[in-house]
């Protein structure tokens, strides 16, 4: 990863940054998405190039005990294969870890396989999964 990129914990994102990261690799970024979901998160990891502007992000959930969840794992369209998403997750699994938790969950797309079982170390497991909009 580029020595201008750095990574911090639970650092002020605004909404309109996290709707610029979405929008800058083609993603459905919606308004006032980030004011709602940062109250409910264990912390996020925001990255941000020597301008300061938002290059990656991570945010992580967790059930306030052992278990941690990834979600939103974003790397700016023009910053991405860079080490980027690598640095933010890291930095996620070390603070969960300071925050007793045991194990780090995420779910991925098919496509995202190698990202996290080769670069972040994740290993495949078992899941269930229910979509609430097409089941009674």
């Amino acid at each position: 990863m580029d020595e201008t990129i750095t990574c911090t914990w639970r650092d002020p994102l605004t909404d309109e940054e996290m709707v610029g990261l979405v929008r800058s690799h083609g993603g459905d970024a919606v308004a006032g998405w980030w004011d709602k979901v940062r109250t409910h998160s264990l912390g996020w990891v925001a990255a941000r190039d020597g301008d300061g502007l938002l290059v990656g992000f991570v945010n992580v959930a967790w059930d306030g005990q052992d278990h941690a969840f990834l979600l939103n794992t974003k790397t700016r369209g023009s910053h991405q294969h860079r080490g980027i998403g690598t640095a933010v997750v890291q930095v996620a699994a070390a603070h969960a870890r300071a925050a007793g938790c045991e194990w780090l969950h995420v779910d991925f797309e098919p496509h995202l396989r190698d990202f996290y079982f080769t670069a972040c170390g994740f290993r495949p497991t078992d899941a269930g999964l229910i979509h609430l909009h097409s089941t009674p």
